[in-house]
């Protein structure tokens, strides 16, 4: 049976997704997640020798299951919770978001002229259960001066994005080519979430 109001949570506090979700003119409404230390809904830790990829998923189940189960407990209406998670993939080794801004610079450099994977899983929850999906994309980095980090580390873009850039922002400027998913690198698979949305009987 669809949804009424046709509308969803979204357990996320990345503006870059709501710019996606608007995009394709899905109506949604943000569910903040607690992410105080020791009372946090989701523990974004690998388990021992979890992949980047399987990751990615695992967390964005969480997410999505965990923002579902809480809608009793704050007693708001039930509707379907949408989660995602991003990570960069470099030989295997998952990064994620920066530290601080030398944390940022050293990923960078190690980006620098190099291939890595971005992987962007996506789950839906819903009253019938869960169904989720991986979009995984390859990216080729240009060379990067010590200028260019220090440039773009100045710009204030690198804080609070998985590998310490955003495609959509300046960084876009590094990238030489990608194989897969441009709004899957951004944080959200448009593809993979549009099929989400299907099965949960949302109408875009």
């Amino acid at each position: 049976m669809a949804h009424a109001d046709n509308r969803i949570y979204l357990a996320s506090q990345s503006p870059r997704r709501r710019e996606l979700l608007k995009q394709i003119g899905v109506n949604f409404v943000v569910l903040m997640l607690r992410t105080a230390p020791g009372r946090a809904d989701v523990l974004e830790v690998p388990l021992e020798n979890e992949a980047p990829g399987p990751f990615a998923l695992r967390m964005a189940e969480e997410k999505s299951s965990k923002g579902f189960a809480s809608l009793n407990q704050r007693e708001i209406i039930s509707r379907p919770v949408l989660g995602a998670d991003t990570v960069v993939d470099l030989d295997g080794e998952i990064i994620g978001k920066p530290r601080d801004l030398a944390h940022a610079e050293e990923i960078l450099k190690r980006l620098s002229g190099r291939f890595h994977w971005v992987h962007s899983g996506v789950a839906i929850t819903t009253a019938n259960g869960i169904e989720k999906r991986l979009s995984s994309s390859k990216v080729e980095f240009a060379p990067l001066s010590p200028r260019t980090i220090t440039r773009y580390l100045n710009s204030g873009e690198a804080l609070d994005k998985a590998g310490a850039y955003g495609i959509q922002g300046r960084a876009g400027m590094f990238v030489t080519r990608i194989e897969g998913s441009y709004s899957g690198i951004m944080g959200l698979p448009l593809f993979e979430t549009v099929e989400l949305l299907t099965w949960a009987e949302i109408k875009i």
